[in-house]
């Protein structure tokens, strides 16, 4: 039998991107001789970290419309049509057997072009509020993984599988590196250690939060490890001269780093609430409001609603982030129950149910011809 072929499309942030690694690996692990093909966006991180994990990824020229007039929106309909032409292209000559779309401009014109080829595309959407590209996708997807309940409205019921979220298989039992991960982010193991996470983009309204509230948050005698974003690090880079504050642009070891936290502050993106479910740690959560549908808001009230985390919206930091960050600080009995109900809330065989799922489309019969596209 000839070793199976896979296409995944995912990019524009870690949250796409990290997902669409985690399920090409498990499906390595499952099927050493398969062939690996990445397609994302022309100039995002994707082209870095996609060969970084060692496959081989094709870019397309293709970007989002912007909410306001650009230049870029002008030209988004020669991108779509150029990259749809590329996508069928790399479609015909690498002759995929499924065709994963974790999100993200590329994964738009790829399964598009897939699915009118009729070849087997599964989606995996990592959102509670679906962006527009998988709400189109979903009509002639085979399979729609997805990771919250209640989505009826957006997919079709029949496709849809509750699996989770992809995450990095490192983050699933990060209890014993405590000790290790004191040692290589060179920590005070006698001070409780603050993590901040502002995405795999960073977060300008985070960083300028805890600029501002540093006096406040290092007088409680905590020590803080502060993920800033590369766009930002220039700007806050001079805060890792203060004693008890580390600033880093990107994260290379986050199964460490979440050992080593015990308190952290985070943006609501789809990954980081998988990974920080997985973890348990006593989260405030603070979505970022200027993604598509508020669907970060979503996520994090999701987890808070369920008595999870802690969520404070962007608009009420002024008036609630002292107030709220104090009481975490202090409740140990707080702290405990998000803990325990965060972990509950975890869905820690995610990505191999999901590759479950992607092995039964590619074992069933071949689908019809393809039409024409």
């Amino acid at each position: 039998m000839k070793p199976y072929k896979f296409i995944l499309s995912g990019g524009g942030t870690g949250g796409h991107i990290y997902p669409a690694i985690a399920i090409a690996n498990e499906l390595k692990l499952r099927f050493p001789d398969a062939e690996f093909l990445f397609v994302g966006a022309n100039d995002k991180m994707e082209m870095q970290k996609v060969p970084q994990a060692g496959y081989e990824i094709i870019g397309l020229w293709i970007s989002g419309l912007q909410r306001r007039l650009t230049f870029d929106n002008t030209l988004f309909p020669l991108k779509l049509i150029s990259s749809l032409i590329k996508a069928r292209k790399i479609i015909k000559q690498f002759k995929p057997d499924v065709v994963i779309g974790t999100g993200g401009f590329a994964s738009g014109p790829l399964l598009q072009v897939a699915a009118f080829s009729n070849i087997a595309t599964v989606i995996q959407e990592q959102n509670s509020y679906p962006g527009i590209t998988n709400k189109l996708l979903s009509k002639r997807a085979n399979k729609i993984c997805v990771a919250y309940e209640n989505l009826e409205r957006f997919f079709p019921k029949e496709k849809m599988i509750l699996t989770g979220n992809p995450v990095r298989q490192d983050v699933l039992n990060t209890d014993s590196k405590k000790s290790e991960a004191i040692s290589y982010f060179n920590l005070d193991a006698n001070k409780k250690t603050l993590l901040i996470l502002g995405g795999s983009l960073g977060s300008r309204r985070i960083n300028q939060l805890i600029a501002t509230e540093l006096d406040f948050l290092l007088a409680s005698g905590i020590q803080i490890f502060w993920q800033c974003g590369n766009f930002y690090m220039t700007e806050y880079k001079q805060f890792s001269e203060t004693e008890n504050v580390q600033v880093v642009s990107f994260i290379d070891r986050m199964d460490l780093i979440y050992a080593a936290a015990d308190f952290v502050i985070s943006r609501a993106g789809a990954s980081s609430v998988s990974e920080l479910c997985l973890v348990g740690k006593p989260t405030i959560f603070i979505p970022s409001p200027n993604v598509a549908e508020d669907h970060q808001t979503k996520n994090g009230k999701a987890i808070a609603d369920k008595n999870g985390a802690l969520l404070i919206k962007e608009s009420e930091l002024g008036e609630k982030f002292e107030t709220v960050f104090n009481r975490l600080l202090h409740d140990e009995n707080l702290q405990k129950d998000l803990s325990e109900n965060m972990k509950k809330l975890a869905k820690p065989n995610a990505t191999k149910d999901i590759v479950d799922e992607i092995i039964k489309l590619v074992q069933s019969p071949k689908l019809e011809s393809p039409q024409t596209l």
